[in-house]
């Protein structure tokens, strides 16, 4: 049996995350080019260092990225207004959804601000937190 991500034993992340596919241009999208960086923290404000994170950009395509020794993911994007995000970690049973804004969410939450990505001169910075304080917004479906 090939094991999957919803199994409890893993993660396998690492092995399903080429670093090429950080990279959402690699199929010929045009536009302006920015990089999306951040780090992902569990409940306790630690680095996360075998989470995966997978994105989704509208009429680009999606990538993939594994977090490195740091909790640090690394995406090579094309500027839009949102991209969707999914979190895959150890001690989750399913993936987590979330978006990342590079402006205003259109959210009315309280925390839509956590879904919003800083400019920092060429890369948008957005960490991710599992929970506590500052925890990502989650969607459900």
């Amino acid at each position: 049996m090939i094991p999957t991500s919803s199994q409890t034993i893993g993660p396998f992340w690492h092995g399903l995350a080429e670093p090429a596919l950080a990279d959402l241009t690699r199929s010929g999208a045009t536009g302006a080019r920015r990089v999306l960086a951040g780090i992902v923290y569990d409940g306790d404000g630690a680095p996360i260092v075998d989470a995966c994170i997978e994105l989704w950009l509208p009429g680009v395509g999606w990538g993939r990225c594994a977090t490195d020794e740091r909790g640090a993911y690394r995406f090579v994007v094309i500027e839009a207004p949102v991209v969707a995000v999914v979190v895959l970690a150890r001690g989750l049973l399913k993936p987590l959804w979330t978006r990342c804004y590079f402006g205003e969410p259109d959210i009315a939450d309280a925390r839509r601000d956590t879904l919003r990505a800083r400019l920092d001169g060429d890369t948008w910075r957005w960490d991710i937190r599992l929970q506590g304080p500052g925890e990502t917004m989650f969607l459900t479906w």
